[in-house]
């Protein structure tokens, strides 16, 4: 309906993007029908690879003509038709007039399809997508990832959609990307689905939320927050209903054994009623059986000193100098910091860690670890590139491991989606995707005490998330991440360092302390929130040396296996232009 927000949500492998595509008419169900309010339905989709599908060499405005692909052809009939008929010398009017004849068709055609309001079209999406007149002559390759977007989200917008579809819309914008999203959607009234494993962002934007669990969807009111309780009380309900029903069914089946001699007209009549509520709507079938939560604990590694890491002085960029990441910055780490780093893409959050883990020479200063105790295991985007592409996926995680049993690394394998014959499968037919969820697990198999990770979450669904989130929060050392997923970072970071103006700027706190102490992010963030909205909350802090104490077992206990069984008009300093 007009104004609906749906978030489409469910684990990697439900079936989510399948159901986009059926809605945008570009697979056929197996069964069941689509059915539309009318047969002029239009219907566009934000894919998961939009990017690719940009020509980096047009410019800004080739790129979203491109989107009228009819209206092209048909400009281009007409353009053919005129050069023909400048060419000709008039000494055959017959064929004059054929072509004056296909020059008007096209016209017509080129009026019906109102060819003449496309300049304006653009123009006006362009200001929506909040870009300047004169970037229209830019190339598309000139936009950083976060206006690259708003490009693919303006050209679906051209298509002027009835319903607008968009698959995992924020995966790779930063966090000043996202927050623009979130207020271009909850502006407009188009009906939308969306797909996300961004909890935060499905908070922000969605009015309904469904859950696409078993091959089941079930709907549910309100923002994400509020169908986690939602679903907690329709589960506990049906628990709770079919537990008193299964009660009611086996005091029948007592009653009946008892009195089958007895009384044997009785029984038969017991019996009827208890087939006929057994076959009858109003019998509550069994709940999905739910799990407990898979935990993960980091292998035990030799504990840190109190000083872990240093930078000091840094001062970088690339080229000829004109690309200025950092100046004159310092940043030091110590053991137990939880450490966020947070800034615009561009910014040198990725050169930071790189230059931290010896990758990259500082252009002035130094990055070093203190102490001789520091076991660092670094993740990167691109580290799934130093996998052995002829090892089998299980073959290279018991490679990786060096305590856990074959069960337990079966388990920690189907959190991060390798169930079944798949851990069995190549490294080198696996997807990028795959790829870089098998080496986040390998990475964590390793003795550590400082986790250096850059964008750990990409490719992770919500349950992944959730332990990771549970694993680190548990990690007796110190670790540094790069994220832009807000409840992640919320979850997770005990201390911020914010990249502005081309300095390292630690907030003491937690997310949501950054938020308070940031004058200017706190404003933002007022103006986003809204009625039912989660609100960001404080980490948590677990005392990990009580948790560690030696507890008295009882005789016969289970033995801890270390793995538990528009430019928003305000904004302009948007970061437009690519940096490396």
């Amino acid at each position: 309906q007009t104004g609906d927000r749906i978030g489409l949500v469910g684990a990697n492998g439900a079936g989510k993007t399948t159901q986009l595509r059926i809605l945008a008419g570009e697979l056929e169900p197996t069964a069941g029908d689509v059915v539309k309010s009318s047969k002029d339905l239009r219907v566009a989709m934000l894919r998961q690879e939009f990017v690719d599908e940009l020509v980096l060499t047009r410019s800004l405005r080739d790129e979203f003509m491109s989107v009228f692909v009819e209206e092209a052809a048909i400009m281009d009939d007409l353009a053919a038709a005129e050069k023909e008929l400048g060419e000709m010398t008039g000494d055959d009017p017959d064929a004059m007039q054929e072509v004056l004849d296909r020059m008007a068709k096209l016209q017509d055609k080129a009026d019906t399809k109102n060819v003449g309001a496309l300049d304006s079209r653009v123009a006006k999406i362009m200001d929506l997508m909040g870009f300047e007149k004169e970037e229209g002559d830019y190339a598309v390759s000139a936009f950083s990832g976060g206006w690259k977007m708003r490009i693919g989200l303006g050209k679906v917008l051209l298509q002027e959609p009835n319903i607008l579809l968009l698959d995992e819309p924020t995966n790779h914008l930063d966090l000043e990307s996202v927050e623009w999203l979130e207020a271009f959607l909850r502006n407009q009234n188009i009906p939308m689905v969306i797909v996300s494993h961004d909890r935060e962002f499905l908070d922000q934007v969605c009015t309904k939320i469904v859950d696409a669990e078993g091959g089941i969807c079930t709907e549910y009111n309100g923002n994400y927050s509020q169908f986690l309780k939602l679903k907690k009380a329709r589960m506990d309900s049906w628990q709770a209903s079919y537990n008193a029903q299964e009660k009611k069914i086996k005091e029948e089946r007592q009653w009946i054994n008892k009195f089958r001699i007895k009384q044997p007209q009785a029984v038969k009549q017991r019996e009827a009623q208890l087939e006929k509520l057994m076959k009858s709507p109003d019998y509550v079938q069994k709940p999905p059986f739910v799990g407990k939560p898979f935990r993960f604990r980091f292998p035990d590694a030799p504990r840190l000193s109190p000083e872990v890491a240093e930078v000091r002085g840094l001062s970088h960029g690339y080229g000829d100098g004109a690309n200025r990441l950092f100046e004159d910055s310092d940043l030091f780490i110590e053991k137990g910091d939880r450490i966020a780093i947070i800034g615009p893409n561009g910014s040198g959050k990725s050169t930071l860690l790189r230059i931290l883990m010896g990758k990259e020479d500082p252009d002035e200063g130094s990055a070093k670890f203190l102490g001789q105790n520091v076991f660092p295991s670094y993740f990167e985007q691109n580290q799934a590139d130093v996998l052995d592409l002829d090892m089998t996926v299980v073959d290279t995680v018991q490679a990786a491991s060096n305590t856990q049993s074959y069960n337990e690394l079966r388990a920690l394998l189907g959190q991060f989606l390798f169930k079944g014959d798949n851990v069995e499968k190549k490294i080198e037919n696996l997807s990028g995707g795959e790829k870089a969820r098998l080496s986040l697990c390998c990475m964590m198999l390793k003795e550590s005490n400082l986790l250096i990770l850059d964008e750990p979450t990409n490719h992770l669904d919500i349950p992944a998330k959730e332990m990771l989130e549970e694993a680190l929060q548990h990690f007796d050392g110190s670790v540094v991440v790069i994220s832009h997923d807000r409840f992640f970072i919320s979850k997770v970071a005990t201390t911020i360092v914010a990249i502005e103006d081309k300095k390292l700027v630690k907030y003491g706190g937690d997310y949501k302390f950054y938020m308070d102490k940031s004058k200017d992010f706190k404003k933002k963030v007022e103006a986003r929130y809204f009625a039912g909205g989660s609100r960001i909350g404080n980490a948590p802090v677990i005392d990990l040396e009580e948790l560690n104490k030696p507890k008295k077992k009882n005789f016969g206990g289970a033995k801890n296996a270390g793995m538990v069984t528009r430019k928003d008009k305000g904004v302009k300093n948007a970061k437009r232009q690519n940096r490396k």
